[in-house]
C-alpha cells in the first residue's frame, strides 16, 4: 500500500495534515475515514480499517482533526461542529485533487461526525459508523471531573488516552447543543452502524438510537467481542471487511474483489 502525505486548510483556517492511502492499482473509488475522539489519523484502528478498505480498491483519506497529531491549530478552539466542517473540507480536497469521496467512515465521535458531514458532500453514496455515540454529548462523561473548572475558568486540562488536552467551554457547549438525530433522519443515504455489545465506553443503546433515527436503507451489525477502540487487530479488520461487503452495492464500480 502506498500513501501520500497531504495538507489542507481546515474550517478555522488551520493547516490539517492527512494521509491518503492508495490501493496497488488505480483507485476504484475514494473515501474519508474520521478517527475517534483525540485518536488521530495514526490511531491503530483508523489505520487498520483504512488499510482493509484500500486493499479492496478504495483510496482512503484519514486526517488529524484540529490540534491533534500533526495538524495545526489548538484543540481547545475546536468543537464537534468544526470537526464536521473539517470532514467536508477533507472531502473537498479529495474532489479537487483526486476524486470525490463516495463513502464516509467514522469511529466513535468521528462516527457521529460523518453523519451530518455527509449531508454536505453530495457524492457520498454510503456512510458507516463504528462505535458511534447517538449524541455527541455522550463523550462529556470522559472528562466530568473538570467540568466545574471549565465552567468557572473557561477551560481546563485533562489527560485522555495518554494525551494532555485542553477542554474549552465552547467545546462542551457545542457537544450539548449539537444533535445528530435530525442529520440521521435526513441522511437519505444507506447507513451502516457497527457496534460491539461489549463496548465499555459507548453503550450499545447508542447504536439503537442512531438506528431508530435513520431511514432505510439502514443496517446494524454487532461487533461481538470487540472493545470500543478495536485494540485487537482482528476486530478492526473485521469491521473493515463488513463495511466493504455491505457498501459494495451502493458504490460505483466494485471495490471488493477477491484478495489473494
Amino acid at each position: 500500500m502506498d500513501s501520500l502525505e497531504m495538507t489542507f486548510t481546515g474550517s478555522g483556517g488551520e493547516a490539517l495534515v492527512g494521509t491518503l492511502d492508495l490501493p496497488p492499482k488505480e483507485p476504484e473509488t475514494y473515501g474519508v475515514m474520521a478517527h475517534c475522539f483525540t485518536g488521530g489519523r495514526n490511531h491503530p484502528a483508523t489505520k487498520r480499517v483504512a488499510a482493509e478498505l484500500t486493499a479492496r480498491g478504495m483510496a482512503v483519506l484519514r486526517f488529524d482533526f484540529t490540534g491533534l497529531g500533526d495538524s495545526g491549530g489548538d484543540f481547545a478552539g475546536s468543537t464537534f461542529s468544526s470537526n464536521v466542517a473539517d470532514i467536508v473540507r477533507a472531502a473537498d480536497w479529495l474532489r479537487e485533487n483526486h476524486g470525490a469521496p463516495t463513502m464516509l467512515v467514522g469511529h466513535s465521535l468521528g462516527g457521529a461526525s460523518v453523519i451530518p458531514a455527509a449531508l454536505d458532500v453530495p457524492e457520498v453514496a454510503a456512510v458507516a459508523t463504528i462505535a458511534a455515540p447517538a449524541s455527541p454529548e455522550h463523550v462529556i462523561h470522559l472528562f466530568e471531573g473538570i467540568l466545574d473548572q471549565v465552567r468557572s475558568e473557561g477551560s481546563a486540562e485533562v489527560v485522555l488516552a495518554g494525551k494532555r488536552i485542553t477542554i474549552s467551554r465552547d467545546f462542551v457547549r457545542d457537544l450539548r447543543e449539537t444533535g445528530i438525530s435530525d442529520a440521521a433522519r435526513n441522511l437519505d443515504r444507506p447507513l451502516l452502524i457497527l457496534h460491539s455489545p461489549e463496548d465499555e465506553l459507548v453503550e450499545l443503546t447508542n447504536a439503537n438510537g442512531i438506528f431508530r433515527a435513520a431511514r432505510h436503507p439502514k443496517s446494524f451489525i454487532a461487533l461481538d467481542g470487540a472493545n470500543h477502540l478495536l485494540t485487537k487487530p482482528r476486530h478492526a479488520r473485521r469491521a473493515a471487511q463488513l463495511i466493504a461487503a455491505w457498501a459494495d452495492p451502493y458504490l460505483p464500480e466494485t471495490f471488493t474483489p477477491e484478495i489473494d
